[in-house]
């Protein structure tokens, strides 16, 4: 709480100073009696603006009827400073629509708030009185020094009509400070924590199958120049070649013989083993220079490829015949029931049963993609990457989020893909490029519309300062990203009980649960959650602690260093 008595000192000394000013002599008097507090006492960021309540109470017959001041809120910082909204107060009788002290006194409530600045980070927040007088020859209002209580002589007045450098240093040493100081903490949420990055579809090894059948006639195994002729074996054959000149590819050449599901299944799981061998045999010699490895197996009656073609087909009833497969297990139930309907066996007979009398020859091959050296080589000389080995070095093989930002931002000349854009809007929230990371995640809106985009989004234009555009996408977020809105509208019990780790720690420290918050961080090590610990051992008098925790987050990150010499959250260490 501060006594008001300065500006009581001011309003006689200007009525000394001013005979015409005689109003103000009598408010002098009982100057111990009027009372101002600043709440918060030490200011605090909120939601981009920086906001405190003045209250001042006026003793009974302390405000004289004829009196006007008008109180101007100013907020101080190197390099500038930015004036509120002033408010005026009148005596009884003043024809005027101010605020009305009565005889009786009473308290008032001043709201000033300021657009957050970031020079703001060290800065005071100044009153700075005017008065004048209803009747004699102070009928205007006079700039009041209040911490010596003097009132401006003719000379300062010139100096203060220039509105120059030197108005404005004349005018800051008029001002009594009411609150030092801005508690940014605030800003230190991570959104970028919160962030939810695109997954990419990167795998070390890629699989292509290459495969064609070798058809045989109703119940036969063997395999005629035509049957080779139609399996297209020339280009089977060509494709094996090409891969081997491939030092990144293993092939795995493999001949599955198969039988229709018409007749006796012993008969057909031997014709099924015959035609695998028949068919081994048949592509054994075709790619016999190559010294490949060749595998055959029998599997039966094809019923998987039965349904495959019926599905695909324009059989008349097949969803009938679909159906039966659904509701027979037995191989030799299923049969009967499809031979029952005899109009549909014909056409089974003709156009699906003849494709499943096969030797199918697969050819399976792995391919290695470029190791994580090769990725970041090609990366760093401008190679050719796809976009997914872009995605997966940004995700895996960068060295911290500046890195990241480079890889995606190459990625995005050449790939217009939302998983980039969205990845590379994360990456750069990170590294504190928060303008450039929200126009990444607009981008990426324009091209996909995931439930990752929507969180982001939000999450963006709150590091942004743009409340009100994050709040569009509160509705589909989920609750983690509500409870950053939360904590951006200074409502941090609601933020700290859906945040985790560091960022639940800040909503409650500013929530001042400072049990929470060191249970938040007991597990990090990070030089942010050691910077934190010396704020929250500074807010509890350890200011041993704090200065251990201080150095030891300095030691991780020399940034911290000027960061601690401007928070207002550590000043009992510079005493």
């Amino acid at each position: 709480m501060k006594n008001f008595m300065k500006l009581s000192v001011v309003l006689a000394a200007g009525a000394l100073a001013f005979s015409s000013c005689n109003c103000f002599k009598k408010m002098a008097k009982n100057r111990d009696e009027v009372n101002l507090t600043v709440n918060p006492e030490v200011l605090t960021l909120n939601n981009g603006f920086v906001a405190a309540d003045i209250n001042v109470t006026f003793p009974e017959d302390y405000f004289n009827k004829k009196a006007v001041v008008k109180v101007t809120p100013v907020i101080v910082f190197e390099g500038g400073e930015v004036a509120g909204t002033p408010k005026f107060y009148q005596g009884s009788s003043v024809d005027e629509n101010y605020t009305v002290v009565a005889n009786n006194g009473g308290s008032f409530t001043q709201h000033v708030e300021f657009p957050y600045d970031p020079r703001m980070d060290q800065c005071a927040l100044q009153l700075r009185a005017e008065i004048k007088c209803t009747s004699g020859g102070c009928k205007e209002f006079t700039l009041v020094n209040l911490n010596d209580g003097a009132i401006a002589t003719k000379e300062q007045l010139e100096i203060l009509a220039a509105n120059d450098d030197a108005a404005k240093a004349l005018a800051k040493e008029f001002g009594l400070t009411v609150a030092y100081g801005l508690n940014t903490l605030q800003k230190d949420l991570k959104y970028g924590d919160i962030m939810e990055p695109m997954a990419n579809n990167y795998k070390r090894v890629t699989t292509v199958v290459d495969k064609t059948d070798l058809l045989y006639a109703i119940n036969s195994s063997v395999v005629t120049k035509k049957n080779e002729r139609n399996a297209d074996l020339g280009d089977f054959k060509n494709n094996v070649e090409k891969n081997l000149e491939n030092d990144r590819a293993t092939q795995n050449i493999a001949v599955k013989g198969y039988a229709s599901p018409d007749g006796p299944e012993k008969f057909n799981d031997k014709l099924s083993k015959a035609r695998s061998e028949s068919g081994k045999k048949v592509v054994a010699k075709l790619l016999k220079k190559t010294g490949l490895d060749i595998d055959a197996a029998a599997y039966g009656e094809d019923w998987a490829g039965f349904k495959e073609l019926v599905e695909k087909s324009d059989i008349k009833d097949k969803n009938l015949i679909l159906q039966v497969l659904s509701l027979y297990n037995s191989p030799a139930q299923r049969e009967s029931e499809i031979k029952n309907m005899t109009s549909v066996f014909n056409e089974l007979k003709t156009d699906i049963l003849p494709e499943l009398r096969r030797s199918q020859i697969v050819n399976s091959t792995d391919i290695q993609g470029k190791t994580d050296a090769e990725i970041m080589a090609a990366y760093r000389n401008g190679g050719d990457l796809t976009v997914e080995e872009y995605l997966y070095a940004a995700e895996t093989l960068a060295n911290g989020a500046n890195e990241q930002v480079s890889i995606l931002a190459a990625a995005a000349k050449k790939y217009n893909d939302a998983r980039v854009y969205n990845n590379l809007g994360v990456a750069q929230t990170k590294a504190g490029q928060k303008a450039s990371a929200l126009k990444s995640f607009e981008k990426a809106a324009t091209l996909d519309s995931s439930k990752e985009l929507n969180k982001n989004l939000l999450l963006s234009n709150l590091a942004n300062g743009n409340t009100a555009e994050a709040k569009k996408y509160a509705q589909s977020a989920d609750a983690e990203a509500k409870a950053a809105l939360a904590a951006a509208q200074g409502d941090y019990k609601t933020a700290a009980n859906s945040l985790e780790g560091y960022n639940a720690a800040v909503a409650s420290v500013m929530n001042n649960d400072l049990p929470a918050a060191k249970k938040a961080i007991a597990k990090d090590n990070s030089a942010d959650a050691d910077y934190l610990r010396a704020v929250i051992a500074a807010k509890e008098g350890d200011l041993n602690t704090a200065d251990a925790q201080l150095k030891s987050a300095v030691s991780k990150n020399p940034a911290l260093a000027d960061k601690a010499a401007k928070d207002i959250n550590l000043a009992a260490l510079r005493k």
